[in-house]
């Protein structure tokens, strides 16, 4: 990957809404090239989507957030993709992962209420072939989220150092 090209991933996650005029000065090209060099991105599925982070907590709505561990038995030549597709394709799950360590994939997952996540866990993913276990860790409280402080206080809580 080219240098331009990085340059406008790393400005674009930073700050999406960057106009691709702004983004031409700071690079030095042409507002031309980076329209076309995004446009070539799109294309080639390296930039996917361009998603606004929001502070729900802030938001008067009800939702619950969970992750949830779960262990599986990979299929034969298949590995964990088989298992993992059937569990991404559910209106209800955010993101699946293939980890390392003591579980196999994470699955990020939103609801309504508990009571509509723990039905899910229960008589969707639980009931899945090959699916061995699971265990569900909720969203307490965010602090930071994708390097971005969800409550920014402007009062240093750091304690003072006397001599």
């Amino acid at each position: 990957m080219e240098k331009t090209e990085m340059s406008i991933l790393n400005i674009l996650t930073e700050d999406a809404r960057t106009p691709i005029s702004q983004i031409a000065v700071m690079l030095g090209e042409t507002e031309a090239t980076i329209a076309d060099t995004i446009a070539r991105l799109e294309r080639q599925r390296i930039i996917l989507k361009y998603p606004a982070l929001v502070n729900w907590e802030r938001v008067d709505v009800d939702q619950v957030e969970a992750m949830i561990e779960v262990r599986v038995t990979p299929q034969r030549g298949e590995g964990f993709e088989a298992i993992a597709e059937q569990i991404y394709r559910f209106e209800e799950v955010s993101s699946v992962y293939l980890m390392s360590g003591g579980y196999d994939l994470l699955v990020n997952m939103k609801a309504r209420t508990m009571r509509q996540l723990a039905l899910f866990v229960a008589e969707k993913l639980s009931t899945i072939e090959h699916v061995i276990s699971t265990a569900t860790h909720f969203v307490l409280k965010k602090y930071k989220d994708q390097g971005v402080l969800m409550d920014e206080t402007t009062e240093d809580l750091r304690l003072k150092v006397t001599p």
